[in-house]
């Protein structure tokens, strides 16, 4: 199974009222890296047969719009395996849960998704040390038990190459 582990784009910052933190949307820088995270995703032909979400709002956006970007057509599903706070326990039922699946994409918080990420590419089942930036993306290639992590791009990262892609597509106009 294929797992792209993908944090929650920006958000702003952080609600001291935990209700209305769980319905913070996505900042406009957000919404951009969610733009190069899917087309980033789609040019490397990247394919999903599920989403999973966080429920809360900012994951549930930057689900759809990545999701939207790379050709999804799915229902996204949310699961609370994902919500800030989730444990390891949580995180491995949802992985049992789709197992049948090739290719899934979770989309959550941290600390946690990066602890999950960390520990399914630990070969010990100890938590091996990996920071997802808002935005960004990993791909782990799981056999059994353990996965091994293909790439990690941030969205700093992804926007430099769209605007190199973009760049080396431009007809060179320059005359010698």
């Amino acid at each position: 199974m294929i797992i792209y582990f993908l944090r929650h784009a920006s958000a702003g910052e952080s609600l001291v009222n935990l209700k209305k933190d769980e319905k913070r949307a996505l900042d406009k820088e957000g919404i951009e890296q969610c733009g190069y995270v899917g087309r980033a995703l789609a040019a490397t032909d990247a394919q999903v047969d599920v989403i999973i979400s966080s429920p809360l709002k900012r994951s549930t956006q930057t689900a759809s719009l990545v999701g939207n970007e790379m050709g999804y057509e799915g229902k996204l599903q949310i699961d609370a395996g994902l919500r800030p706070g989730a444990t390891f326990a949580d995180f491995r039922r949802l992985l049992e849960k789709y197992a049948r699946q090739e290719s899934i994409m979770v989309v959550g918080h941290n600390p946690n998704l990066s602890q999950f990420l960390g520990t399914v590419i630990s070969e010990s089942g100890c938590e091996a040390s990996v920071e997802l930036k808002k935005g960004a993306v990993a791909r782990v290639d799981m056999r059994r038990s353990s996965g091994t992590l293909q790439w990690c791009l941030t969205p700093k990262a992804l926007r430099a190459l769209y605007a190199a892609a973009v760049e080396s597509s431009r007809p060179n106009t320059s005359r010698k």
